[in-house]
């Protein structure tokens, strides 16, 4: 059976428009085509089956593609329903890989398609937010009988893949993708600060220079909203629970408020933690009007939309991606994409070259784990330095840029106790 005949998907008339963007994406991406050349004569996936669950949009789909090219059938879902692009799942589907993804399913389908990308029983995943972990270990255990092991991408997905490796549920190695340096260190901070105000720009139309952002979390994720909130003219309030990371703020130059004092100074508010209801009912009560809510963590729970709902007289959709409550005092407040990810649900997501080194460690990283899930265990795996090291390198000479190297000298004297 085709790909075409297999896939689920909006309209595959559409394929022409997402084969321009995925080839614009793969120009920009030289890491991640280093190292497709590289599966493309090692075949280190040939045979097996590989299922993905990522925001699918043009840089995902290269990835898949990379991974094709190391030999594996691939089948793709989209983790986010609104960040999904019809006309990308139809380009992949023309290009040989399986996709069950719709932008904007009902919650019923988007878990039917999830579901469908697990179904053919796969040797590997990727996965973001746990999205594929949890039905493979909750709901379908039946499908995990091949399943060598995997990869995730964000810091939500390793949380939950902790919180199970602790109660001893999780039953394969899964890489740590967002603990790898290059990942935290440019994806997090980098992708995330640009991204965010790239998708607010674009939905709202309104300045930021002059408005008070306040930063909710000063993860790296955090550090990036915040350093581009301050650079596009912003004040910029960040709000912590986390002792170290709140003198941190402190000392990077930001003011550092609980939120109850921040809802009531804040025009733009940027939730970046990972956790639910950082913003809730009682802060509604004392939020300025026309506050702006956007969410740059990974699920639609960090400000809590039912609460903010309640408080509400009348919702309406102003404008592409942006509802106003109407509270009873007269108050409106407004939030981004319903609350989901915002430089994905509103946006196109990080830049391409921002992408190219996390999507090349996610590529690393199922060849990593396929090499070595018999020993690896099951637990939560750090990426190796030396692969994080190797996707630096790369990218150093995409960008032309030379490094110095120890002298035998230096490494005798570094590695040495008596000098």
């Amino acid at each position: 059976m085709s790909t075409i005949d297999k896939s689920i998907i909006r309209d595959i008339k559409l394929a022409p428009e997402g084969h321009l963007k995925i080839d614009w994406v793969s120009a920009h991406m030289p890491v991640l085509s280093s190292i497709r050349e590289q599966f493309e004569k090692e075949q280190p996936f040939k045979g097996l089956k590989v299922s993905i669950a990522l925001h699918l949009e043009a840089k995902t789909a290269y990835l898949a593609k990379v991974v094709k090219a190391g030999g594996a059938e691939v089948t793709i879902a989209g983790s986010n329903p609104l960040s999904t692009q019809d006309d990308i799942c139809a380009a992949l589907v023309e290009d040989g890989i399986t996709v069950f993804a719709k932008h904007n399913p009902s919650p019923e389908e988007y878990n039917e398609l999830i579901i469908k990308a697990i179904e053919s029983k796969p040797d590997l995943i990727i996965d973001d937010g746990g999205e594929l972990i949890t039905l493979l270990h909750k709901d379908r255990p039946d499908l995990r009988e091949n399943l060598r092991g995997g990869a995730e991408e964000t810091t939500t997905g390793i949380i939950r893949l902790k919180a199970m490796e602790k109660d001893g549920t999780l039953q394969l190695p899964m890489v740590a993708v967002n603990d790898a340096y290059c990942k935290y260190l440019f994806d997090n901070r980098y992708g995330t600060g640009q991204s965010v105000f790239d998708s607010l720009n674009k939905t709202t139309n309104l300045v930021i220079a002059g408005k008070t952002v306040v930063v909710v979390g000063y993860g790296w994720c955090g550090k990036g909203v915040a350093m581009r909130a301050k650079g596009l003219g912003a004040k910029v309030v960040v709000t912590e629970v986390d002792a170290i990371r709140a003198v941190e703020a402190h000392m990077d130059g930001f003011t550092v408020l609980p939120m109850m004092e921040a809802v009531k100074l804040g025009d733009v508010f940027i939730t970046v933690t990972g956790n639910r209801d950082n913003i809730r009912g009682e802060h509604y009560k004392v939020m300025k009007g026309g506050a702006i809510l956007a969410n740059a963590g990974h699920f639609d729970v960090e400000f809590n939309i039912p609460e903010l709902k309640a408080l509400s007289t009348n919702v309406r959709t102003v404008r592409n991606n942006i509802e106003e409550y109407q509270l009873e005092d007269g108050r409106s407040i407004y939030v981004i994409a319903k609350g989901r990810l915002v430089n994905l649900a509103a946006g196109d997501g990080h830049p391409a070259e921002i992408m190219d080194t996390t999507f090349a460690l996610q590529a690393l990283s199922l060849r990593y784990v396929n090499e070595q899930y018999k020993a690896l265990g099951k637990k939560v795996v750090n990426l190796p330095y030396e692969l994080d090291e190797s996707v630096a390198r790369i990218k150093l000479e995409s960008l032309g840029i030379s490094i110095d190297t120890l002298t035998a000298e230096q490494i005798a004297y570094q590695d040495s106790w008596n000098v």
